[in-house]
């Protein structure tokens, strides 16, 4: 059964409930006067890019990922059935912290995920803070979110802009030339990648030959790339995502990037974007992850599950990683014994991460969780053994070699207290 319920945007959120309302009564009672007090639906949201350059990496297919979790626990949680609302933050911050509020205060959501978008996360973290709930965003770029504006209520489950530069940068490095020209999405999120690689590179020797920054939702990026051709860089490194990232690509190859011995290398590529540009322009390009559905049998299973759930779509990272998330969301409110945001957080830090591809990861005190990488390109096209065989894994990396060290990191809750 579906009910709707109306956000600030003026936008239908969508509202998913499972369980039987009937076991609240006896619920309550069973869990002592506590839980009495609050007995009814337990509620979270998935707060995403749902019509923009994103949403078909996040979208609807992260709300089917958050129902699949709910489903797998049997749908409801201390006798309390739950129920996953979602809206379009349309990447604005002031949309996204109203949605927020609107969430946490009037329809008592527990917890938000998702996001995909810095400067929304950014904004909806300090909401979250402020109402004492939760956000845990699948994945983000910036560097503040669990850097200088880490947060007790805040968490990061899959890449963010370090780990994209670091083990794309290295990967580059070990298979070609160290110079690099970038272009860059005009927002924080893409300054921060910009910045974090340029670093990077520098620190290996390379050089960084000069960068170029275009908007969001750019169609024709001709001259931008004929900057990029004119520096003569060995690597062309693309800082963007969603729809940037699938025309820049296809212009690319159009404009013979390869051809003329340059490398064109994405720093966020996704397996949507390989399928939308296709492998004969594609292979050899870098893929970070923490999911792939060929990886193994757990993993190949879950896809076949989601595409029961999406229309017959395979899960993209960042929707695995939402699937993961509330597992492990649900799974500490079960063991916490209530819904009551400090208690809930601390068993999702105690407990480790399990799921079908996380094994054993622990929840870092700056909110990140410290799970294994994928090192990934793109295969060509005559590897492939099917429409769906996109990537051939190169290297699994730990989480404390691929994100930020402990050390490094602006985040105040990681520094020694006294």
């Amino acid at each position: 059964m579906s009910s709707r319920i109306t956000s600030p945007s003026h936008r239908k959120a969508r509202c998913w409930r499972s369980g039987a309302f009937a076991a609240l009564a006896l619920a309550a009672l069973s869990v002592g006067p506590a839980l009495a007090q609050d007995t009814g639906p337990i509620r979270i949201g998935i707060l995403n890019d749902q019509g923009g350059p994103y949403s078909s990496i996040t979208g609807t297919g992260s709300v089917a990922a958050a129902r699949m979790a709910v489903q797998e626990l049997g749908g409801t949680i201390l006798g309390r059935p739950v129920e996953v609302l979602s809206a379009d933050h349309q990447h604005k911050p002031d949309l996204g912290s109203s949605i927020a509020r609107e969430w946490y205060d009037v329809q008592n959501v527990r917890a938000i995920f998702d996001i995909y978008s810095s400067g929304v996360a950014l904004a909806v973290q300090k909401v979250a803070q402020d109402k004492d709930r939760l956000l845990v965003v699948s994945m983000a770029s910036s560097g503040l979110i669990g850097g200088a504006q880490c947060s007790t209520h805040g968490m990061q489950w899959a890449n963010d802009g370090y780990v994209v530069s670091n083990l794309t940068v290295k990967g580059s490095h070990e298979t070609g030339g160290n110079s690099w020209y970038f272009l860059t999405v005009d927002y924080a999120a893409g300054h921060s990648i910009e910045a974090d690689a340029s670093r990077m590179i520098e620190a290996a020797g390379g050089k960084v030959l000069g960068a170029v920054r275009f908007p969001l939702g750019t169609a024709d990026f001709s001259s931008f790339l004929l900057r990029a051709q004119a520096s003569g860089a060995k690597n062309i490194g693309f800082i963007g995502g969603g729809s940037d990232m699938i025309n820049s690509v296809k212009q690319a190859d159009e404009f013979g990037i390869r051809a003329g011995g340059q490398r064109y290398v994405p720093f966020s590529m996704t397996t949507v974007d390989i399928q939308a540009v296709g492998s004969q322009a594609t292979q050899g390009m870098p893929v970070v992850l923490s999911y792939y559905w060929g990886e193994n049998d757990q993993t190949r299973a879950f896809a076949d599950r989601f595409r029961q759930q999406a229309g017959g779509r395979m899960p993209t990272d960042p929707q695995a990683n939402v699937y993961s998330a509330v597992r492990h969301f649900l799974r500490a409110v079960q063991a916490a014994g209530t819904t009551d945001t400090a208690a809930v957080l601390a068993k999702m830090r105690e407990m480790p991460v399990e799921d079908v591809f996380t094994r054993g990861a622990r929840i870092r005190a700056d909110g990140r969780l410290m799970r294994e990488v994928l090192f990934a390109v793109a295969k060509a096209p005559g590897e492939m053994q099917g429409p769906d065989d996109l990537l051939k894994i190169v290297s699994r990396v730990p989480g404390e070699q691929a994100f930020v060290p402990a050390a490094q990191s602006q985040c105040p809750l990681l520094r020694p207290r006294g």
